[in-house]
């Protein structure tokens, strides 16, 4: 139960355990996916609902005894069969269904981009503001250290490390990186 004198939210920032600090980041992600799930359409629950059916062993199953019903049923019938061989009428079923549910699947999988899309961006917002705290922490631990008369000038890694990253630099070098292997897979 947070402090009476601190305000609703500051509880989070003040676990007593790594078992709570744990429990309360596994809360505060699960908020956000029922938030992310409040937001669905119909039409996206009915695609979500779909897919998961179709993904399922229980689907596999009731294909393989359609298929081998309707194949033996066809096959078996000494009189008109209602689908002779090479079964067309099934051909046909099977492939309206294979474009609903290839349509159903891509419904899914952009929802559950553009969710992934969001994640991608607040781990990027949370670790630019990680890096931007352990700069200032950098700073601050250096100015501790010299009002001690530590010199901390003896490492040559702490002053580069003090400096702000620069997430467009960042960008550029991964770009450059992505060019330089592709030309080396293209020379080969």
């Amino acid at each position: 139960m947070p402090s009476p004198t601190l305000p609703p939210d500051a509880a989070y920032h003040h676990p007593k355990t790594v078992d709570q600090l744990t429990k309360q980041n596994v809360k505060s992600i699960a908020e956000l996916d029922r938030a992310a799930q409040e937001q669905l359409t119909s039409a996206d629950r009915v695609a979500d609902r779909i897919t998961r059916f179709c993904g399922s062993m229980t689907f596999f199953w009731v294909h393989v005894v359609w298929f081998a019903v309707w194949i033996i049923g066809n096959a078996a019938f000494p009189i008109k069969p209602l689908d002779p061989y090479p079964f067309s009428f099934l051909t046909l079923v099977v492939s309206l269904e294979a474009i609903f549910l290839s349509t159903f699947i891509m419904i899914s999988e952009n929802r559950q981009g553009r969710i992934d899309e969001r994640r991608s961006h607040l781990d990027l917002q949370i670790n630019l503001l990680a890096e931007q705290e352990n700069t200032k922490m950098l700073q601050l631990l250096k100015g501790i250290a010299e009002k001690l008369g530590v010199d901390p000038t003896k490492d040559p890694d702490v002053e580069v490390l003090e400096q702000a990253t620069r997430p467009e630099k960042l960008v550029e070098q991964i770009d450059e990186s992505i060019k330089e292997a592709e030309h080396r897979e293209d020379g080969k």
